[in-house]
């Protein structure tokens, strides 16, 4: 490798961290979720009540505690949305794609803030 190249890779590198850093710094803590299965909204939840909520007739199952949402059950094979863990912030996303259902956080503001997953 060349020089220009090692300079090449610091500068994205240098480029990709300050990105990740703003949006980490600047994304608001989210006031409630919403869940939409095929795209239409079924629900929606605020973050500040604890509960576990029975999702695509038992197929998912949500849990949002101490203003965090998170999967606990997937029937799926992959159970990505799961391994997703707990999201609590403006923008941030599960999604599970065999059963066509999305949760996203928003900001009580009514604007979705985009972070980085």
């Amino acid at each position: 490798m060349k020089n220009r190249d090692l300079i090449l890779i610091g500068s994205i590198l240098l480029i990709a961290l300050i990105i990740f850093l703003c949006l980490a710094l600047f994304s608001r803590d989210g006031a409630y979720v919403t869940v939409k299965i095929d795209g239409e909204e079924i629900a929606s939840y605020p973050l500040d009540k604890d509960g576990v909520f029975v999702l695509c007739d038992g197929k998912n199952i949500l849990k949002i505690e101490d203003g965090k949402a998170y999967m606990t059950h997937a029937d799926c094979p992959d159970k990505l949305c799961v391994k997703r863990g707990e999201i609590s912030r403006s923008g941030e996303t599960i999604t599970c794609l065999p059963h066509k259902l999305t949760v996203t956080v928003h900001s009580g503001d009514g604007e979705v803030e985009l972070t980085v997953d």
